[in-house]
């Protein structure tokens, strides 16, 4: 699967799956699904690089000392919205704002999608940002900003 970066807007972003042929209904499924968790896990503000204390410790975790304090300070990392995938021939689409979570939540994104086509869903390209000339976009009504301002 070939990662591709576009011109990236966080809080009114595209992003384009192609898969190798047509998705069946159950692969549609799965994708959705997927895309679902992530997005949970992002509105929780689980994509937040200020408190990664397990793995700033490293290999070792036994007797770890977890500082809630540390945890709480931290300003919240929290995605505001998802719109639905749509899917159109061998490509599929989303919308997303990923509000005030960090990059961290791209490179989960494309750590599933690698996930995915190695095990499910054979995928050609992963493309974040930008527009694909045969597929336009309009302004996604729940876009804070809107495209061209």
């Amino acid at each position: 699967m070939k990662v591709t970066f576009r011109e990236v807007d966080p809080f009114n972003c595209w992003i384009w799956l192609r898969f190798s042929e047509l998705p069946s209904q159950g692969e549609r499924s799965y994708v959705d699904g997927v895309l679902d968790s992530w997005y949970v896990l992002g509105r929780m503000g689980g994509f937040n690089s200020q408190n990664l204390q397990v793995n700033e410790q490293g290999n070792d975790l036994s007797w770890m000392t977890y500082d809630n304090e540390q945890a709480k300070a931290v300003i919240p990392s929290l995605m505001h919205n998802l719109g639905e995938i749509e899917y159109q021939n061998e490509w599929s689409r989303f919308w997303v704002d990923f509000g005030t979570s960090d990059p961290v939540a791209i490179d989960v994104l494309i750590n599933i999608m690698m996930r995915l086509d190695e095990d499910i869903v054979q995928l050609e390209e992963l493309v974040i940002g930008g527009v694909n000339e045969d597929w336009p976009v309009e302004d996604h009504p729940d876009a804070i900003f809107q495209l061209g301002e």
